[in-house]
């Protein structure tokens, strides 16, 4: 099923996508010129963030009241949080140029629930060591927490994070139920994705891909498979909420229902409006959805809803969203610089 919540209109890109388009120019001049330093430096630029989200005020006080512990992880210092006693734990993944402290908004709402958010910053991100990460890192840092903390109540993941969260059930992370917003639904989106904002040139599109398979992963087989979430999805088979902006700026709602058609018939949908890709995590109603969910209380609404354009299904409606103030400017692209997805 697919629900419905609406507010505000979301921000503009504005001088970001101006940015992307100056960087995007200046790479494939130089690929002109020199293709493999150019191809190596879009590489480098896809790699990492560059940028580390920031602690918000609104987020202040639930991050300064975690517990705070350290896991080393492929030789990167990894920060991990958890609030609560331990007992039914929660993992959150966040995505990326964001951090933990992301899913403020959450924290207080899970432990009312009896529930313990647990969620780390992956390395190059927040308090955690490094210049990057992986989706193979993240999944590696999952585990080693369902190993603290036992098999997980629930995954709650935001764009990138949905990525590592169903690879991660696929290879041994187990939880009873998923809250996936905002989310990316196969890896080749990333690099897609990051070559059409810069509007790179083929040659720099396809060397991309290319070291990406080579450099990045070159021990995994079939990797674009392997990472899209709608691989294998009965080795899944978890009861899903999917949670996606129909204007997402970011990542567009045609991956939801990707993900959705998937996995149906385990996964229901809940198309916001002018929430966009970050602002959708402190929505009051999403928050209200998602934590009805988890509670086993059944689909979000099963109103009926007015007929809709997108290609997706029907829709029902959810009452009117506030706009949340705690989410910020945390998440960039899946894997590479603040031009990407994630």
């Amino acid at each position: 099923m697919t629900t419905r919540t609406t507010s505000e209109g979301g921000r503009p890109r504005g001088g970001r996508g101006r940015a992307e388009r100056a960087t995007g120019a200046l790479l494939n001049a130089v690929g002109a010129l020199a293709p493999a330093p150019a191809g190596d430096l879009t590489f480098l630029l896809f790699r990492r963030p560059l940028l580390r989200g920031k602690v918000l005020p609104a987020e202040q006080a639930v991050h300064d009241r975690a517990g705070r512990d350290e896991l080393l992880v492929d030789g990167e210092r990894v920060v991990t949080y958890r609030w609560g006693d331990g007992e039914r734990p929660v993992l959150m993944l966040h995505g990326w140029r964001s951090r933990a402290s992301r899913f403020a908004a959450f924290v207080p709402r899970l432990e009312a629930l009896g529930l313990s958010p647990v969620s780390f910053d992956a390395p190059g991100h927040g308090d955690s060591g490094g210049s990057a990460t992986t989706i193979l890192r993240n999944v590696e840092v999952a585990r080693r927490l369902q190993d603290r903390y036992g098999a997980f109540h629930s995954v709650l993941a935001h764009s990138f994070g949905v990525t590592c969260a169903y690879l991660a059930l696929r290879e041994g992370v187990r939880a009873e139920r998923l809250v996936a917003v905002s989310g990316v639904s196969h890896f080749g989106f990333l690099v897609e994705e990051f070559g059409r904002r810069l509007a790179l040139t083929p040659r720099l599109g396809d060397g991309l891909r290319t070291r990406v398979e080579e450099r990045l992963f070159p021990e995994v087989d079939d990797l674009w498979s392997r990472f899209d979430g709608t691989w294998r999805p009965a080795e899944i088979g978890v009861p899903t909420l999917l949670i996606h902006d129909e204007d997402d700026p970011t990542v567009p709602l045609r991956q939801a229902h990707r993900l959705r058609t998937a996995h149906a018939p385990h996964a229901e949908l809940t198309v916001t409006t002018g929430l966009g890709h970050r602002r959708i995590l402190a929505a009051p109603a999403v928050l209200a959805g998602a934590l009805g969910f988890l509670q086993g209380t059944g689909e979000a609404d099963s109103r009926p809803a007015p007929p809709r354009s997108d290609p997706g299904p029907a829709s029902g409606a959810l009452p009117r969203a506030g706009v949340g103030s705690g989410s910020g400017p945390g998440p960039g692209p899946g894997v590479g610089s603040g031009s990407g997805v994630g």
